[in-house]
């Protein structure tokens, strides 16, 4: 496999289950990544290493995704230029709302992308990383096209 372009982090090794969600369709899409549990918090040292050696490392985007404070996705973000995907995820009592609110309400000029709470934000999160890589890429475009041609065919497929 060539190197790779997205990297993938998550706080806990307990989101794993539903990052590989992430994971699948990078692999769907032929997109090399690497996957790394790495906390703001818990591992502050490690985060800030990795994020600013990616780039000469050939990363060209991050999925970062957490539960409750889940400040990975601005953590990650205040340390380099390159795009950062949220995906907040369900961890609290409070289903996941903390965690959104966490990933959304970035400072001005530390931009961090946001997608929706949980597996569905995980599958975003790739897509979304896809059509990034997809402009320096074309013949990812084409195989954007053909998954969104295939999700139509699906629904019109289950017509009652």
């Amino acid at each position: 496999m060539t190197d790779p372009k997205i990297a993938i982090l998550m706080g806990s090794a307990s989101d794993m289950d539903i990052m590989q969600e992430a994971g699948q369709i990078l692999d769907q899409f032929g997109v090399a990544y690497e996957m790394k549990v790495l906390s703001a918090h818990r591992t502050p040292e490690e985060t800030s290493e990795y994020v600013r050696a990616a780039e000469d490392r050939g990363i060209q985007a991050f999925i970062a995704a957490a539960g409750f404070a889940a400040h990975l996705a601005g953590a990650v973000a205040a340390q380099c230029v390159l795009p950062v995907i949220g995906v907040p995820l369900d961890a609290s009592s409070l289903k996941g709302l903390d965690s959104l609110l966490s990933t959304v309400q970035m400072p001005k000029g530390i931009p961090v992308a946001c997608v929706t709470i949980g597996r569905a934000g995980a599958i975003n999160a790739a897509l979304f990383a896809v059509q990034i890589l997809s402009r320096s890429q074309p013949e990812l475009v084409e195989k954007l096209k053909e998954h969104r041609e295939q999700m139509r065919q699906q629904i019109l497929s289950s017509q009652p």
